[in-house]
């Protein structure tokens, strides 16, 4: 269902509702960043235990997976929505941005844009849309970006090759088209910065003649990338793009409690477009309070990729192919 829209679409929610939902907690934010950090130690140090074992490999793939939903913590402080506080936000801003990958004044200018012009494929460009506007590659690559090590090959495609670029003061069609003149000097820093980080622990690790540094805080990214790349691509896999209507381009599914609470909830990921001020703890409440304006919801992961999938293999052949949600009747301002 197509729907051509001069603003964006907004549900009907009453202002006590909206305000009750909106509250922030510093205690829920450090709750689940403790108890994220704490099974991330306690997976690293399982694997520090059993090192030259089999069983090594095996706790190292769980550290790395845990890992690398350090994305869905950047995008929770991204939002300032994690804790009330803004400074501790901040800190953990910079903290996931790092884990991620991701230099946090460009993505902190994409992220605007990609809420203020979601699935944009015109001006102005939305960087964070799945890969990039060609569809045809988007099987193969998604293939690539779940399978471990395998982006190490295409490192090119790969956000360190942006990093590092942008290190070397080149301007990329990103930073050009999102990034401010006057921040751009502090994006080639903070950039720089990370490549001295990296050659931090890489010679340490020479130094001490041991790849557990390599392996603890610069390799996760490539080999525990599966099941969080898995989980995020159903964000907007297969939706609708130009549209100015989130229940088209973006997606709300269940998931079990623990990919939940690793994904700081964003499985509600259109309601989470709608209203991006929520804190994420409240974003399923939100839903079902406004689950008659809102698509039917997919449980699990299986059920929601039994949809992306064949939406994925006809947008190969027709980049204007998309899936067709059902919206509740006289649900449309």
């Amino acid at each position: 269902m197509n729907v051509d829209l001069d603003k964006w679409y907004r549900c009907n929610i009453d202002k006590e509702h909206l305000k009750e939902f909106s509250k922030k907690s510093d205690l829920k934010g450090i709750q689940h960043v403790s108890l994220f950090f704490g099974l991330l130690f306690l997976t690293g140090y399982c694997a520090y235990l059993t090192w030259g074992s089999w069983w090594s490999l095996f706790w190292f793939l769980v550290y790395g997976n845990v890992y690398n939903f350090a994305n869905a913590m950047w995008h929770e402080t991204g939002h300032k929505t994690a804790f009330k506080t803004k400074s501790i936000n901040e800190i953990f801003y910079y903290i996931s941005s790092y884990m991620a990958f991701f230099e946090p004044l460009r993505w902190r200018y994409t992220h605007f844009i990609h809420h203020g012009n979601t699935y944009s494929t015109e001006n102005p460009y939305d960087h964070e849309i799945e890969f990039d506007n060609n569809l045809k590659k988007t099987p193969t690559r998604m293939l690539i970006n779940i399978i471990p090590f395998a982006d190490i090959f295409f490192l090119k495609q790969h956000i360190s090759y942006e990093i590092i670029k942008h290190a070397l003061g080149i301007e990329t069609k990103v930073m050009r088209e999102s990034i401010p003149e006057n921040a751009k000097s502090k994006c080639i820093f903070i950039s720089r910065l990370y490549i001295c980080i990296w050659l931090f622990i890489i010679i340490f690790s020479f130094l001490i003649n041991s790849w557990l540094p390599i392996i603890y805080f610069i390799l996760p990214i490539f080999y525990g990338k599966t099941l969080h790349k898995i989980v995020a691509f159903t964000q907007h896999a297969g939706m609708a793009r130009d549209v100015k209507d989130h229940r088209l381009s973006s997606r709300d599914m269940r998931l079990n409690p623990i990919l939940s609470f690793l994904y700081w909830k964003m499985e509600y990921h259109c309601v989470h477009h709608i209203f991006p001020t929520i804190p994420s703890y409240n974003l399923d409440k939100v839903h079902d309070h406004l689950k008659d304006q809102l698509p039917q919801i997919k449980n699990g992961l299986i059920n929601t990729y039994k949809e992306i999938i064949p939406a994925l293999i006809k947008q190969t052949q027709d980049s204007k192919h998309s899936i067709d949600v059902e919206i509740p009747v006289n649900n449309f301002n």
